[in-house]
């Protein structure tokens, strides 16, 4: 049996004492703690031994020292503390000071001495995160390198210093499912035209060797800056990559529709506005009617009553008492909580343009059902109307409204989803749609009469585009169309996430930030490899870093 040359069993690790080195006791030690190897060859033993070997010398290789732990533990502590929208003082003043005394109280004194070699200053936990930063960037240009297509939102708005921003948000698809990242966080420096945004954009591709024909899509909030016909973002986009299409963000066309309303109306929602901000100038009252303004009609009489006398508070209270005022309010109080309810089923990172279809159809439907209702004197489907007598002047109004909203919503969401059941449901009774080939077609037989592919179709935590791309190897044809449809976003909701993130980091008391570094990871799902970083900037490791 072989022995390591300390005079260990390369078994056990058993240290022998040079008495037991003995042939017939070093067989007595295998027959009596390895009787299963007692029938191994010595060349069996010999391989173990420089296993052995060869692990004790990379650990030994890729063990660290104290102050490479503590520059690892620096870049972790920054990466948090990015992630969370914090200053970067935070981490000197409030989490090391913490980090010690916990340290200290629950593993002793030195232990938390080596909490004293993590570097946390201002200057070095900005040099992290501008690190990290660069790190995920760098993955993220990777990742539409190798990939076929990929789509981006933009949006533009200005921040607490008066500096222009412009974020884009890509789409593309990575290892088996459908990724977003945060592409581009830049200033605008002059001025904030279609010329200049796609300047940036086309900049930032540049620089990173990234082409433009791999862009499919491009959807914006529809300014003019971005859709204008002549001299757009998306005009120029669609001039250097000619396989693009667009779409105007859904959330701003539904916006667009809720603001089509009567003067009528419009008088008394901005009377109702007006109300609102006197009563919210005011702190206590504030606090006091938290309620909605029609539930507490009557409390605003009184406390408007009480007011010192005034035109505006005169006029107030005369609004609190006109009965006709108050049934045109309480049908805008149901009308805009019930298209309230469809934003918030168009947001979100989930929303594709099977659930934009599904919601807007059901808007119309529901259109179409509320003016039957209101031709039949009926007003259930509106709760606070419903308490109310309508007069039939008001009745006219509520009913024109509707019949400009249904138009409205034509107007702005003209399209409809044709021939894509298939990409919807490939399992339903479909005859071939148009817009596949015959081979395709075929494929999607084959997929349709998968009884696996059935079952993980109906499984829990289902999710559309996953599935798709997860028969990318078997079916590349048919899959790759499907993708070019489901990959486009469908609404600058991450943009709009986006911007309340960077005000949350860059706000009146930091408003010399250089915002990017910590906003990309912020909203970044790629996870940094501190391994890497460490290896790429970090030459020598040493405390003061």
């Amino acid at each position: 049996m072989a022995e390591n040359p300390d005079g260990q069993c390369v078994i056990c690790n058993k240290i022998m004492c040079n008495s037991s080195l003995v042939p017939a006791k070093l067989r007595r030690h295998l027959d009596t703690n390895h009787p299963q190897l007692k029938d191994k060859s010595l060349s069996f033993f010999e391989r173990h031994k420089e296993v052995q070997k060869t692990g004790v010398a990379a650990l030994h290789k890729y063990a660290k020292t104290d102050n490479e732990n503590a520059t690892e533990a620096s870049f972790m502590l920054s990466y948090r503390i990015a992630r969370a929208g914090k200053p970067h003082t935070i981490a000197e003043d409030l989490i090391k000071p913490c980090m010690t005394e916990i340290v200290s109280c629950v593993l002793g004194e030195d232990a938390a001495k080596k909490i004293t070699a993590v570097q946390c200053s201002n200057n070095v936990i900005s040099d992290r995160i501008h690190k990290i930063s660069d790190h995920i960037q760098d993955e993220l240009i990777c990742r539409l390198k190798n990939s076929k297509m990929f789509a981006i939102q933009l949006d533009e708005s200005t921040d607490v210093a008066g500096l222009s921003i412009l974020l884009v948000f890509v789409r593309y698809p990575f290892k088996g499912s459908i990724e977003e990242d945060l592409f581009l966080c830049a200033p605008l420096e002059t001025n904030t035209t279609g010329e200049e945004i796609f300047k940036v954009i086309d900049s930032h591709m540049s620089k990173h060797h990234i082409e433009w024909n791999k862009y499919i899509d491009v959807c914006s909030d529809g300014a003019a800056a971005m859709i204008g016909k002549i001299k757009s973002t998306v005009t120029r986009i669609k001039s250097v990559a000619p396989k693009c299409s667009s779409s105007h963000c859904v959330l701003h066309r539904h916006a667009l529709v809720t603001m089509k309303i009567s003067y009528e109306l419009k008088t008394v929602l901005d009377q109702a506005v007006q109300i609102v901000n006197y009563v919210k100038s005011r702190p206590l009252q504030s606090r006091l009617f938290k309620k909605v303004l029609f539930e507490l009609r009557n409390e605003l009489k009184i406390f408007f009553t009480k007011q010192p006398g005034s035109a505006s508070t005169n006029a107030f209270v005369d609004l609190l008492r006109d009965e006709v005022w108050l049934i045109k309010l309480a049908y805008l109080a149901d009308i805009f909580d019930k298209l309230n309810v469809i934003c918030k089923a168009l947001q979100g990172k989930t929303t594709n343009i099977f659930t934009v279809n599904d919601k807007i159809s059901s808007l119309e439907n529901k259109i179409d059902f509320w003016i039957e209702c209101v031709d039949q004197h009926n007003y259930e489907c509106f709760t606070i109307l419903n308490e109310l007598q309508v007069t039939s002047d008001v009745e006219k109004n509520i009913h024109e409204h509707l019949i400009s909203l249904k138009k409205s919503l034509k107007e702005y969401f003209p399209e409809k989803l044709q021939d894509m059941n298939w990409l919807q449901n490939p399992f339903a009774n479909h005859t071939k749609p148009s817009m596949l080939t015959v081979s395709e077609y075929e494929n999607l037989i084959d997929i349709k009469c998968s009884s696996s592919l059935k079952q993980k179709f109906g499984a829990e935590n289902f999710d559309l585009n996953n599935f798709w791309i997860g028969l990318q190897d078997e079916y590349p044809t048919i899959v790759e169309k499907a993708i070019t449809i489901l990959l486009p976003f469908v609404t600058t909701y991450r943009c709009e996430t986006g911007f309340s993130a960077y005000a949350y980091t860059k706000n009146k008391y930091r408003n010399r930030l250089d915002a990017a570094p910590d906003l990309r990871i912020q909203l970044s799902d790629i996870k940094p490899n501190f391994s890497d970083i460490l290896r790429k900037y970090v030459k020598k490791f040493h405390s003061s870093h």
